[in-house]
């Protein structure tokens, strides 16, 4: 309902929309409107009243079309349900008298009267009477067709009114007077409009022709008439089309009649029945289904009015040979008989005279509806015991007939005429199976003549529902007889039918009975009948069958399961057989049943277990039977004329053998004495020339083995020699011999025999148990069927013979006497030889000619492997010695990883058959080695090979006593038929899991190398499993391989280099080493770190792998630290202590996290670095490693310190990966440095700057660890820590948070120290200070400054000069001039030392130290700074244009600041120029300089000129120009005075000399120089 509120939620909306002229919009309104209508119960008044309005203005419009104006006229009428009359109002005000209506408007009475009959009645005479005075103005066809409607459905309604009138609501009307009126108007119309009426007005006429009439016939004064209108409706049956319609009336008007009790005159129902019956029975155009169907009520309706008359009409139709009129009359009779007309049953005999007219028809269609009508009549109990036995007789003779037919030769139509055969035949098993035995009648028609169906082979497809009828009586009876407690049994009596005798009973049932084992009914229901009527086969078996029936039966519910079903049940049937044969004791009756089973031979086909069983139940009753005179006769006459048995060869074999039982001394005499009197022809095939069917020698060979198999126990032995064997190989070498020459026997046929025969006498010994007997022809005879083998073909398997010898040799092994190890390692090893290479089943099938040669090699195919298997399986697990099982099973081991698939395949199947169905090895049998040889293929190629696989597995740990979880493995193992390889690797998986758990401690060494080698071997699918059953055993064993690991480890080195091609297999291995390690991590650590440095690619990979597992990752990194610390607890660095690194390298280098490992790994592999600096790899550890690697891998010769670098590098790279370190300012640069002896430090430097100081408690750790290296006996170490903490002491975070004073007390120390090195990073540390603890500085202020200034002495080294130099700059900003006054003079004096520097770095420094120490100059000193300053005014000056800018930049500010001291502030102007963008020129600056300068102080200006010669001789091009532009200078502005005391004849030669400088610029300014000087010695009249 929600789904019509929210689709019409303004109703009034969508009433407005049906005033537009859209007609598309209304169609589709209209259609929503019916639905929305029929599906709401309550409706507004106004809305139906505007609905009433638009549908009927819309169904009378005529421009309106014809679709919208029907849906229109359907909302009308189902609006009808909310207000009928005003519904009933609308339209009849739109039908009015003599006025012809809207055909719509009629439309819609009619729909009103059909569907709201109850309240329509009240209006029909209105309707009906204004309809009257509309007929005669009709002349339009469709009009004419629109009243017929109408009359139709106003009759219907008044129909029902009429014969359910108490059911309405209102008083009883006038029915008469409705009646009255649709006669007029019936009349009307059947005399003005039928005659001349088209096709659509005729069917339309038709219609309202049932309806109407039927009507009228409940008026006496109306019924001749109504009954004269049907034979024109008989005379409509014309087409197809209407046929229905007219059938459909004639069933309206019949069924009326009977209603009404209405007689039909005889000429009319003949009429009917012929009509209706050439509807049933039309022959060019079958009749239309629904139309069969309502003729077929039809003539329900008539078999109620009169039986007999319809009976006698059927009988003579019947009698014409039209087929298609004898299976209509005989489907009506069946429907007829179904309906269970009260009337009809008195008529059964007609009936059945009726159907016995038939009887004789050939026609399937025929006979199959013949069958159908007698089905019927048997379960509706239309069968009379006089004439019903003809009926039964016709069901199973009809199964015969079609028996018969179908195995006819096949003619050209012989497909079609087959499948009706067929189905004649399953039609009459059919009838059988619903046959009801004890329907009214049945059973004296049954009983006793249904037991001659029992014995003829042509019924005996019927038997399971001729047993079930059988056991229905009989089991009837005997209630019976309970319940009346007197004898009322049934009794035989032979009648007019003979019945067959007990014997023959007994030995069709029992053959019979042999069918259960393949699971057929009628096979249990033959031992149930047995079970039911042992008085009819013999009194004496009563008691006997009364116990062992049940048990046999009980029995074969649980032999269904089992594959060796069939001889089971055989083995019971004939123990019945012959307990039942001694319980009777009659021979007479022994001596019949054996004459019976001799004639009953002819009923089965040779190759049928049936036949087979009766020629061993023929042998089991002369077994039984006492007159040896008889049975000696019946076996001669076997032997002579051996043809009656059928299969003679089978037959007599079968036969003599279940004969020699109780009777061996009879039949081995009557062999004897039948060779003696039979001459053989000497090539075995005396039939073929004589024309007469005879047993051969082949056969003969054949029959002596079944007379030993089945030979008693006791007896065998003693004839077995001279009266069996002799005779067996007698007739064999005859058989081998061509006119008295022995040949090599192609004769497949004696082969087979021959075989068969020495496999019956094997099992009959063993079957003695005689363990003391020794068989003197064992090995002769295995020598033979080996000569059998060998001759085999290795291409091809058309032939058993090999699959027969196989048999032959396992039971000849298990005789005495015992064979040797060897013996029995050739006789597997030939046989396997023989099978295993065959080709492909799918090519040896492909050599057959014919689907039949392609089965039969198959066949052979299965057999032949199985006998390999079972052959394999006695001879391996007979033997005790755990040894020789082992060596007879690795026979196989070549085939089970054969790169052809289907060797595999067939190695996997034997090995299956070999390890399963409880076989117990013995005790020292080791499993290990087998395991991983055959678990990996549980993921082979091939579905059998992997299901095979896995029951080798399980089969292996039962044979050894192991308990696994078999069901639970079973069902895993199903799961691995599936082709999807993901699914395959899932369940191996689990298998692994469970199976390892179980997989002996000791034997995991001889696993592991076995899983290795199929790593190196197998396919990729299988090489997955190896890997994953590897590690499975791992992971549950690891723990305990403590006395294996070594080996374990070698194997799997040994295995690298070959597993290194085959990446899965290298990764499984990788993974497999990783797991050894969680257990035992120090073991594989010990081991890998004795491989020759540098590490192989095998050996980093391994490295690798072990860092790449995440469960052991750390115990790794812990374990390498472990090994580190203890390789350097001396501070020396041996190889293993690189081993070690390098070892780490990869470790890290594979990104295992190292975050709590950091200052523990770091400070390890520093020292490591700085132990090994220097240091040569040992050249025997290299030798050996260049021998073995191959030529790609030959690199140089490592140097320790560099791969302890390398490592430290990969760390570090790492750290900073985790946020414990920074990029180095060095860059790749750092690592150079580092691994250099000479720039060590200075690495160690910079990779302290690296350190993430944030991280102080990493810092701290690393600290605490590299403490020891102040005290360390190695001098690099001492160097490496020195130069580290030197760099952390500017940290204040470290300074807070750890112990740097007694770093500070070590670098004071260490200051003093005779290494050079060593006191640079020192004396750098205690500079830093400064940064890292100002108040350190300030407290230890003298020691350090003592320390910093003996470094200033140190002038060999100039890097602890500019170190001291840096130190005391940093320091000296910390201090006051109080704190300094003791050591400010010599600091300035040694300061100046270094003005002129080689080392930029020196100068600089010290340019920038004596700016800090103009700053600190106090009242004392100042007189004194002033006069080192004059001195040190020229190195200012003329570095003002240094080489390195910086140095330039430094005395521009020291000039700044310490002009002041000299009193020449007004040289500040001239100072700032130096500021500009665009440095002035020197000579221009110097010029302004010195004229400035003359002016205020021309002493100064002297001390500069004294200071200058000095300079002339620097090594810097640029001092030597400045030094000349300033001397030029000077001479300009000196004053006469001082011109007159210059040496100018020194400064003219020095000149003189500059003038020839390299430089262009020295050489121009020396000119200059010299020009100025000979200006100012003329000015001053100072001659040169």
């Amino acid at each position: 309902m929600e789904e019509y509120t929210e689709m019409f939620g303004d109703i009034n909306l969508t009433i407005g929309m049906l005033s537009k002229e859209d007609n598309i919009s209304k169609e589709d309104i209209y259609s929503r409107l019916a639905s929305f209508i029929q599906n709401i119960d309550i409706l507004d008044d106004a809305i139906v009243q505007r609905l009433i309005y638009c549908t009927s203005k819309d169904m009378r419009d005529e421009d309106m079309p014809r679709e919208i104006r029907m849906l229109a006229g359907e909302v009308l009428v189902s609006l009808a349900a909310h207000d009928f009359n005003s519904v009933m109002y609308e339209v009849q005000s739109n039908f009015r008298i003599l006025e012809l209506p809207n055909e719509f408007v009629v439309l819609a009475l009619a729909e009103l009267a059909t569907s709201y009959v109850s309240q329509s009645i009240p209006f029909m005479m209105m309707t009906l009477l204004t309809m009257q005075t509309m007929l005669r103005l009709v002349e339009d066809n469709n009009m004419k067709q629109t009243f017929c409607i109408a009359l139709e459905k106003f009759s219907k309604a008044i129909y029902k009114y009429v014969n359910h009138w108490k059911d309405f609501p209102y008083p009883k009307l006038d029915a008469n007077r409705l009646s009255d009126k649709i006669f007029m108007l019936f009349q009307y119309i059947m005399e003005k409009w039928a005659m001349q009426a088209s096709p659509v007005n005729t069917l339309a006429i038709v219609k309202v022709h049932g309806p109407t009439v039927s009507l009228l016939l409940h008026r006496e004064d109306f019924c001749d008439y109504a009954l004269s209108q049907v034979p024109w409706l008989l005379k409509q049956y014309k087409d197809k089309e209407s046929d229905f319609y007219v059938t459909q009336s004639l069933k309206l008007i019949l069924t009326a009649a009977v209603v009404y009790d209405i007689f039909l005159p005889k000429n009319l129902r003949r009429s009917i029945c012929t009509s209706l019956l050439h509807q049933i029975c039309r022959v060019p155009e079958p009749p239309i289904k629904e139309n069969k169907i309502e003729a077929s009520s039809c003539f329900l309706a008539l078999a109620h009015t009169n039986p007999a008359d319809l009976l006698e009409f059927l009988d003579e139709q019947i009698r014409s040979t039209n087929e298609s009129v004898r299976t209509g009359i005989l489907t009506l009779l069946q429907s007829m008989i179904n309906a269970e007309e009260p009337k009809f049953r008195n008529h059964s005999t007609s009936i059945e005279k009726t159907v016995k007219v038939v009887m004789s028809d050939l026609s399937v269609k025929v006979r199959k509806t013949t069958l159908l009508l007698i089905q019927t009549m048997c379960e509706k109990g239309y069968i009379e015991a006089r004439e019903g036995w003809p009926l039964i007789d016709y069901i199973f003779s009809q199964f015969a007939v079609s028996n018969q037919n179908l195995e006819k030769p096949m003619k050209s139509n012989s497909q079609e005429e087959e499948q009706e055969e067929k189905s004649v035949q399953e039609t009459s098993l059919e009838v059988l199976k619903s046959l009801d035995p004890l329907v009214i009648g049945m059973p004296q028609v049954l009983w006793p003549r249904i037991l001659t169906f029992v014995v003829p082979e042509e019924y005996t497809g019927t038997l399971d529902s001729l047993f079930n009828i059988i056991r229905i009586l009989v089991m009837a009876e005997e209630k019976k007889k309970r319940d009346i407690q007197e004898s009322t049994a049934l009794v035989i009596s032979t009648g007019a039918v003979k019945l067959p005798s007990p014997q023959q009973l007994l030995a069709r049932l029992l053959v019979i009975a042999m069918l259960a084992s393949l699971g057929k009914l009628c096979g249990a229901s033959a031992i149930g009948l047995l079970k039911l009527v042992p008085e009819i086969i013999h009194p004496k078996l009563v008691d006997l069958w009364k116990t062992r029936l049940p048990e046999l039966l009980k029995s074969l519910e649980g032999m269904r399961e089992n594959e060796n079903s069939t001889a089971l049940w055989e083995a019971m049937l004939l123990q019945l057989l012959k307990e039942s044969l001694w319980k009777i004791g009659d021979i007479a009756w022994t001596s019949q049943l054996c004459r019976d089973f001799s004639q009953q031979m002819g009923s089965y086909s040779n190759c049928s277990i049936e036949k087979k069983f009766l020629w061993k139940a023929l042998g089991t009753t002369l077994a039984s039977c006492q007159d040896r005179d008889f049975v000696s006769s019946q076996i001669n006459e076997f032997l002579v004329s051996p043809s009656q048995l059928g299969d003679q060869r089978q037959g007599t074999t079968s036969i003599l053998g279940y004969c020699s039982e109780n009777h061996l001394d009879v039949v081995l005499k009557v062999l004897k004495t039948f060779q003696e009197k039979e001459k053989f022809f000497i090539n075995r095939c005396k039939g073929i020339f004589s024309g007469k069917k005879s047993l051969t020698k082949t056969d003969l060979i054949l029959i002596y083995g079944a007379v030993a198999l089945h030979a008693p126990k006791q007896q065998l032995l003693v004839r077995l020699d001279q009266d069996i064997m002799a005779q067996i190989l007698l007739l064999y070498n005859q058989c081998s011999q061509v006119l008295g020459v022995s040949m090599i026997n192609k004769d497949m046929d004696l082969q087979m025999s021959f075989t068969r025969s020495i496999t019956e006498i094997g099992i009959a010994i063993q079957d003695t148990e005689d363990y003391k007997f020794q068989f003197t022809y064992k090995e002769m005879l295995i020598g033979f069927m080996l000569d059998l083998i060998k001759d085999e073909p290795l291409n091809s398997l058309a032939s058993p013979v090999r699959w027969k010898a196989l048999i032959a040799i396992r039971y000849l092994s298990k005789l005495k006497p015992q064979l040797s190890l060897n013996d029995h390692l050739n006789i597997l090893e030939e046989n396997i030889r023989r099978l295993l290479p065959l080709p492909p089943l799918e090519k040896l099938k492909s050599e057959g000619e014919t689907d039949k040669d392609k089965e039969r090699i198959n066949f052979l195919y299965k057999r032949s492997m199985d006998a390999l298997g079972k052959l394999l399986r006695s001879m391996i697990w007979d033997d005790t010695d755990a040894q020789n099982c082992e060596e007879m099973f690795n026979l196989l081991r070549m085939w089970l990883v054969s790169q052809k698939e289907w060797e595999r395949e067939r190695a996997f199947q034997i090995a299956s058959k070999i390890l399963t169905n409880d076989i117990e090895a013995p005790q020292n049998f080791r499993i290990g080695s087998l395991l991983g040889l055959l678990a990996p293929h549980s993921c082979d190629t091939l579905p059998t090979i992997r299901l095979a696989a896995t029951s080798s597995v399980i089969g292996l740990f039962c044979a050894k006593g192991i308990c696994l979880e078999v069901d639970r493995l079973q069902g895993l193992q199903e799961g691995l038929e599936s082709n999807d390889q993901q699914v395959q690797i899932k369940i191996c998986s689990k298998i692994a899991k469970i199976v390892c758990k179980f997989i002996p401690s000791e034997e995991i060494q001889a696993f592991m190398e076995e899983t290795l080698d199929g790593l190196e071997t197998l396919n990729p699918m299988c090489t997955k499993a190896c890997g994953i059953w590897m590690i499975a055993a791992l992971k549950e064993h690891g723990a305990v391989l403590d006395d294996q690991l070594l080996e374990i480890l070698s194997t799997t080195y040994h295995h690298m280099p070959v597993l290194r091609q085959r990446e899965e297999s290298f990764q499984f291995m990788l993974e497999a080493v990783s797991q050894i390690a969680s257990f035992h991590m120090d073991a594989v650590v010990v081991s890998l770190l004795q491989k020759p440095l540098p590490f192989d690619r095998d050996t980093k990979t391994l490295w690798k792998a072990l860092a790449e597992n995440p469960a052991s990752s750390v115990k790794l990194m812990r374990a390498l630290i472990k090994k580190l610390e203890v390789r350097l607890e001396d501070d020396i660095a041996g190889i293993d202590a690189i081993s070690v690194a390098c070892a780490m390298y990869e470790v890290i280098s594979t990104g295992t996290r190292i975050t709590h490992l950091y200052p523990e790994l770091f400070t390890l592999l520093l020292k490591l670095v700085s132990c090994s600096l220097g240091q040569k790899m040992p050249t025997s550890t290299l030798s050996q490693r260049r021998r073995v690697m191959p030529l790609g891998e030959r690199q140089q010769t490592p140097d320790p310190c560099r791969l302890s670098t390398a490592t430290l590098k990969c760390l570090q790279a790492q750290a900073m990966k985790e946020g414990l370190a920074k990029e180095s300012d060095e860059g790749d640069n750092l690592w150079n440095l580092l691994s250099n002896p000479d720039t060590h430090h200075i690495g160690v430097c910079a990779l302290a700057r690296s350190m993430a100081v944030w991280q102080h408690g990493v810092i701290l750790d690393i600290m605490e660890h590299l403490l020891a290296s102040f005290t360390s006996s190695s001098e690099n170490y001492r160097i490496t820590g020195t130069a580290f903490f030197s760099e952390l002491m500017k940290e204040p975070i470290l300074w807070k948070h750890g112990n740097l004073r007694d770093v500070l007390i070590f670098m004071d120390q260490s200051a003093w120290d005779s290494n050079a090195i060593l006191r640079q990073m020192a004396i750098r540390g205690l500079g830093n200070t400064a940064s890292g603890a100002p108040h350190k500085v300030r407290k230890h202020k003298q020691i350090m400054l003592e320390s910093i200034i003996r470094g200033l002495y140190h002038l060999a080294r100039t890097e602890v000069v500019c170190e001291s130099l840096k130190a005391l700059k940093k320091i000296l900003e910390l201090l006051t001039e109080r704190d300094i006054s003791f050591y400010f003079k010599e600091i300035v004096l040694q300061t100046r030392t270094f003005f002129e520097d080689e080392q930029d770095d020196v100068r600089l420094t010290a340019i920038v130290l004596f700016e800090d120490l103009a700053a600190l100059t106090g009242r004392r000193w100042k007189i004194f700074f002033a006069e080192e300053v004059k001195k040190s005014m020229i190195s200012f000056l003329l570095h003002l244009w240094d080489p390195n800018p910086k140095i330039g930049a430094a005395c521009r500010d020291v000039l700044v600041i310490c002009i002041p001291f000299l009193g020449l502030q007004e040289l500040y102007g001239i100072l700032d120029h130096l500021l500009e963008p665009d440095l002035p020129r020197a000579r221009d600056f110097y010029r302004q300089f010195c004229m400035k300068l003359a002016k205020k102080n021309q002493e100064i200006l002297w001390i500069l000129h004294t200071h200058s010669f000095t300079f002339f001789g620097s090594s810097w091009e640029m001092i030597r120009s400045a030094a000349v532009k300033l001397m030029d200078a000077i001479i300009l502005h000196l004053t006469s005075q001082y011109v007159a005391l210059l040496d100018r004849e020194q400064l003219t030669m020095r000149l003189q000399t500059l003038r020839q400088d390299p430089c262009v610029s020295v050489q121009r300014a020396a000119e200059a120089a010299l020009q100025t000087l000979l200006r100012r010695c003329r000015e001053t009249s100072i001659p040169l």
